[in-house]
């Protein structure tokens, strides 16, 4: 079988697809056969030594994928082979066969693609958990989502106003803008690129002010970092809640008068952590949000399918914040240039 691996620290660039052994299940665990992995951040810090785990190499990227159950270990009795499953796999989803423990396996929607099923459970468990559990964001508040146009962005604005939310929508181009606002989201701004200086800083400010009005946001949804987070918590309404969910412009360095100010909490929110300490409450979450993609209230947004030759490139390109949605890495042989 294929597999793209990290063999030493390194960029996009320093994976190599090679032909590797296929894996066994072990007791607990089912084999996979991959159809598509989704593409996220952490695979970018992974491959770098950067993330918060570092597997021994060589490794796969690819912390989430859907496919098709092949085979079943000792002691597996809920799932059997032939099983549309999503799993949730840290790394090593950027290969044509995964073996995986059962119990982070999901059953399908029998309607759902595995493309969209791949570029479901991380973005939309984060946003959801994010939203629901560390802000428990209430109707007719106000959400301002920064780099609303990115994978865990856009779920934030669907999940926003499914949860019946004022959604403003903070992007860097009038096409992520657009986006954003067909997604749900009321109002949207764009906003330049930084890093700033003093006084564009200033001006990124007094430009989320105005969005949010005089009353600020209720609950500011950060996955990007740098400059754009102090500014954004300078329009924090009055015990508002800012949600630190990513760092691709960088760690920013908040000054804490601000949060004294606006009597207003600073929350982290590391999904990874929450579903394994408290697996019950992410299976619920899991399936209130299956419930909502059925009715028809969020659906992954896909702007690039790629084949798995190519899946550093995909890596780059969400590094670069280039990406409108997710981007998924496809299986089909067929499909490889």
């Amino acid at each position: 079988m294929l597999a793209l691996l990290s063999k030493q620290p390194g960029g996009p660039e320093s994976l190599v697809l090679e032909s590797v052994a296929e894996p066994s299940p072990k007791p607990g665990e089912v084999l996979l056969a991959v159809k598509a992995c989704g593409v996220n951040y952490p695979d970018a810090l992974i491959i770098e030594d950067r993330y918060q785990f570092k597997p021994e190499r060589p490794f796969a990227p690819g912390s989430e994928v859907s496919g098709i159950v092949e085979a079943v270990g000792e002691g597996v009795s809920f799932l059997k082979a032939g099983d549309r499953v999503i799993g949730s796999c840290g790394w090593g989803g950027m290969a044509e066969k995964l073996a995986l423990s059962a119990d982070r396996c999901i059953p399908m929607p029998d309607a759902m693609p595995f493309d969209e099923a791949a570029a479901f459970v991380m973005t939309y468990g984060t946003s959801y958990h994010a939203l629901k559990d560390r802000a428990q964001l209430k109707a007719d508040e106000t959400l301002l989502v920064l780099g609303a146009a990115g994978g865990v962005g856009l779920a934030a604005v669907e999940l926003g106003k499914a949860l019946g939310a004022k959604v403003i929508a903070a992007v860097s181009s009038d096409e992520k803008a657009a986006l954003a606002r067909k997604h749900g989201a009321d109002e949207s701004i764009v906003y330049a690129s930084g890093p700033f200086d003093k006084n564009g800083l200033k001006a990124l400010s007094e430009q989320f002010k105005t969005v949010c009005g005089p009353n600020g946001a209720d609950v500011i949804y950060d996955p990007v970092g740098g400059d754009y987070s102090e500014a954004s918590l300078r329009a924090i309404a009055w015990e508002g809640r800012f949600l630190v969910v990513g760092f691709p412009a960088g760690i920013p360095k908040l000054p804490l008068n601000l949060p004294l100010l606006k009597s207003c909490q600073i929350v982290g929110v590391f999904w990874g952590a929450f579903a394994k300490r408290d697996p019950r409450a992410n299976a619920a979450n899991l399936r209130e949000l299956l419930d909502l993609y059925a009715g028809g209230k969020i659906k992954p947004v896909i702007s690039e399918r790629v084949p798995l030759a190519r899946a550093g490139e995909a890596i780059a390109a969400l590094s670069a914040r280039k990406a409108l949605g997710k981007i998924v890495v496809t299986m089909n042989r067929a499909d490889a240039p």
